[in-house]
């Protein structure tokens, strides 16, 4: 069953006072930082807290939110209210997102299939359109790109276009493929997620000249970055507006239920209504028509076999608990 948004946070403020409508931006430390409805991209935000009663609820503000807020005799303001939600991500926490573009590099981590089907898995259930950017395609070593490094991106461009996913090729070094990503995102409120370490604040320091974000070097021991960005934060690209996420390298499956999960792998969704038995779990069912096409050939092996080891997890996670 899809699950295109979650359930939206709306309270109605008792304050008195007036109130204006904005977007938060960004979170940290308790505060909540709202840029006001039409005002300048380069205007001050007003740095608010937010009303008890939502923690009394339960409910926390996210950025991407649009609120109406309040403000105070110090010049800063109080978040009265959250209006309703077209989406919502968990981890990164963050509203109303309505593109997602998920980083991984060809190499300096080595992609992860495993993990990218993941990511896709969680994009997927928050119901968000998702495009792949392959980072790094400027690595090379004696001046020759590694054989690796070339295998991963004709992987990837083979299984993932063929489902119907955008890819889009970059070198923040060299300023390959940025104006064609950035056109991509006009007119969008976007979420850029993906490993640590694969170049996500790169990319947006090429994208926005002079934006200046930390980035660091990929640890040779580990094989991954360190987390470079603490916080999630709303960034103007000129047409549209980016969430700068914090980069993680796992994911947890809390949000999603068995019964989701084959609706996630989008060519599953499409043969799921011709397997011979409702609620098939594409498994080890007879008349099953995502196994038939898997032995035809028609579904790529690597994406079924990462299917059945999200299963298990999902599995193990509920005989946990």
């Amino acid at each position: 069953m899809r699950k295109q948004t979650k359930k939206s946070s709306s309270l109605n403020a008792d304050s008195s006072s007036i109130q204006l409508k904005g977007t938060i931006v960004k979170a940290l430390s308790g505060y909540y930082y709202v840029r006001a409805e039409d005002s300048d991209p380069n205007a001050d935000m007003v740095q608010c807290r937010a009303r008890g009663v939502f923690k009394n609820k339960g409910i926390s503000p996210l950025v991407g939110d649009e609120v109406m807020f309040s403000l105070t005799e110090n010049g800063e303001g109080t978040v009265e209210e959250i209006l309703p939600r077209s989406s919502e991500l968990i981890r990164p926490p963050v509203a109303n997102i309505d593109l997602a573009i998920l980083v991984f590099s060809v190499t300096e981590p080595a992609l992860n299939l495993q993990l990218l089907d993941k990511f896709l898995v969680h994009i997927e259930h928050a119901g968000i359109p998702a495009v792949l950017c392959l980072s790094k395609q400027d690595l090379e070593k004696d001046g020759v790109e590694t054989e690796e490094a070339q295998a991963a991106a004709a992987s990837v461009n083979r299984i993932y276009r063929s489902l119907g996913y955008e890819v889009f090729g970059t070198s923040s070094r060299l300023g390959e493929g940025i104006d064609a990503l950035q056109e991509r995102l006009k007119g969008h409120l976007a979420v850029f997620a993906g490993q640590s370490g694969v170049g996500k604040s790169s990319l947006l320091n090429a994208i926005v000249p002079g934006l200046e974000l930390e980035t660091n070097a990929i640890s040779n021991r580990l094989g991954r970055g360190k987390h470079t960005t603490r916080h999630v934060e709303l960034i103007e690209i000129g047409g549209g507006l980016v969430a700068d996420t914090p980069g993680f390298s796992q994911l947890d499956f809390t949000e999603l239920g068995i019964e989701d999960l084959g609706y996630c792998f989008v060519e599953m969704r499409k043969l799921s209504p011709d397997c011979k038995f409702r609620g098939c779990t594409h498994l080890q069912e007879p008349g099953c028509a995502v196994l038939a096409a898997l032995e035809a050939g028609v579904i790529e092996r690597s994406r079924h076999e990462n299917y059945v080891l999200f299963m298990a997890e999902l599995k193990e996670k509920k005989r946990r608990y």
